[in-house]
């Protein structure tokens, strides 16, 4: 595992160490990875909400489209 050194106003570095003390981490490195890692994870969902933005639209998601999913899902194809 790499190294990396970052400074924090006071206030910041308070902050984190309350989170780290109060949300259960082990240190403020757990923190900082979490946030991290939540990071990626929303930069992940906003590619994937602008690509189903600019996608092609396709039939509406109803009823029937879920029902025909549980189907499918259920080994009941009719297709």
């Amino acid at each position: 595992m790499s190294t990396m050194n970052i400074s924090l106003p006071d206030h910041l570095k308070s902050f984190v160490d309350e989170q780290v003390a109060g949300r259960g981490y082990g240190t403020s490195s757990e923190y900082i990875r979490e946030l991290i890692r939540r990071d990626q994870d929303r930069l992940i969902l906003r590619g994937l909400l602008l690509d189903g933005a600019s996608s092609v639209q396709t039939d509406p998601a109803d009823g029937r489209y879920f029902n025909d999913l549980r189907d499918r899902v259920r080994g009941h194809s009719s297709k």
